[in-house]
């Protein structure tokens, strides 16, 4: 099956070439006498630097350096090729032999919480364009953020996860910095008046720590008594919600202990504000019960750098004074994320991966996905008579994140469960280091056959070291 790597190919007398042979010699090539001279740089010569810009090239090269040398443009005709794939074409040269490290990259099955696993098919698109984006002869990290070809991405980016998430028009879409936690005092600075309270309800290691922060600019209110271990939703009936509170803040899935919400919380008509930083559209959801959403984007719709706020308007413009200049909601919204210049490569990335959903039936498949995964991996679970064990109430169980012991928590099968895995490929299983064990994170770029190679593995291993 070919390499779904894109191949640049050129015309010449030993047939069809891609770039990565001509320049490294392997093609027919011409001196400037006119005389062919075959291999006029083996490889062996060239330096790793140069071989990558080779390889990724998007366009013809007139010259190359390397060692003080240089190589003059072979004498042949260059395919004017877009960046597409060209299906079916093979080098004909077997020296080429893909040498691109995407091809030649041993398989491995990402089951990390975040950075997490992207996409193949953006990985390749962003190596396709990162020398060049959309014929600038520029790669987006070089840009300027006020230039006509970004802003059109940053609006492009933006329509799409409108187009997404059906948001409203009376809602704004920002690209911040900071990731989550800048965003944890963002919140409170932007919504909760000076002397003002707001309503947390802390069902986590992350609710925890945004109640914390936001303690400095205000009062807290708990709606939840403290909990001996997060593994639980207590019933929206026991809740102490407060009716004067400028917002209630929830966090929609809980990375560390694997504790989701699968409903949307009750708020009485007070501002909903939550954190998805980790199941952000993995479902749908209406988005006009919320005041708030953000995300930070390294789980499901990127890699890390740009966090994703969606604010409605109403709630734009009641900053205390005391607030920062760039994590003011007001004027990044007036400024269109680009008050200073913003994270351009993750947004770039964040904006394949949205055309990416949209290409698999967006956010209604991805969470019929991640329902059949985090369901298979649970039955697995269920089904082994106690030798895998998961703290969390069924009612809250995350799709997202599935943490879980062995052998009540033995840490000597546990070590060795994770060294079986990384021999099989399977990698950063291991769980966050305040709770340990097993964690398997199953984001939208997981598929149903990496899923099955885990529930492969752990029903081998329980065969293998379950007591008889």
């Amino acid at each position: 099956m070919q390499d779904e790597e894109n191949v640049f190919f050129t015309k010449s007398s030993g047939g069809k070439n891609c770039y990565v042979c001509h320049y490294l010699g392997v093609a027919d090539t011409k001196d400037k006498t006119g005389q062919r001279v075959p291999n006029m740089w083996p490889f062996q010569s060239m330096s790793s630097a140069l071989f990558a810009a080779v390889r990724l090239a998007a366009r013809p090269l007139a010259q190359l350096s390397a060692g003080g040398a240089t190589l003059q443009q072979p004498a042949a005709t260059h395919l004017q090729l877009t960046s597409g794939r060209r299906t079916g074409e093979q080098c004909s040269r077997w020296q080429c032999e893909r040498r691109s490290n995407m091809a030649t990259a041993k398989k491995v099955f990402n089951f990390g919480a975040g950075p997490a696993k992207l996409p193949r098919e953006i990985l390749l698109q962003a190596q396709r364009e990162l020398l060049d984006y959309d014929n600038t002869g520029m790669s987006i990290m070089e840009m300027s953020h006020r230039s006509a070809k970004y802003t059109e991405l940053n609006n492009r980016v933006q329509q799409d996860m409108r187009d997404l998430l059906k948001v409203p028009d009376n809602y704004k879409i920002l690209f911040l910095q900071g990731g989550a936690t800048g965003i944890f005092s963002a919140v409170p600075m932007n919504l909760m008046p000076a002397g003002g309270s707001a309503d947390y309800i802390v069902t986590g290691s992350w609710s925890s720590k945004a109640a914390k922060e936001a303690a400095k600019y205000g009062k807290v209110n708990m709606v939840l008594p403290k909990m001996d271990a997060y593994n639980d939703i207590p019933n929206e009936s026991t809740w102490k919600l407060s009716p004067d509170a400028s917002y209630v803040y929830y966090c929609a899935n809980e990375t560390i202990h694997g504790v989701e919400f699968r409903y949307i919380p009750d708020t009485k008509g007070v501002p909903l504000v939550c954190d998805m930083s980790s199941n952000f559209l993995s479902e749908e959801f209406d988005v006009s019960k919320f005041g708030v959403i953000f995300a930070c984007a390294q789980k499901n719709v990127g890699t890390s750098g740009v966090t994703v706020v969606i604010i409605h308007e109403d709630l734009i413009g009641k900053a205390q004074p005391i607030v920062p200049t760039i994590l003011d909601f007001k004027i990044n919204a007036q400024d269109n994320s680009v008050h200073n210049t913003p994270p351009m490569y993750p947004i770039y990335i964040m904006g394949l991966y949205l055309q990416w959903i949209k290409k698999q039936g967006g956010a209604a498949a991805m969470g019929q996905q991640a329902q059949q995964k985090s369901r298979r991996v649970y039955e697995v679970v269920n089904s082994s008579a106690g030798f895998y064990s998961l703290p969390v109430a069924e009612h809250c169980r995350s799709r997202m994140n599935v943490p879980f012991r062995i052998a009540g928590g033995d840490a000597a099968l546990e070590k060795k469960f994770l060294e079986g895995a990384e021999e099989r490929g399977m990698q950063q299983l291991k769980g966050h280091r305040s709770v340990g064990g097993i964690r398997a994170s199953l984001y939208n770029a997981i598929t149903m056959d990496e899923v099955e190679a885990l529930i492969k593995y752990m029903t081998d291993f329980q065969k293998e070291h379950a007591k008889k």
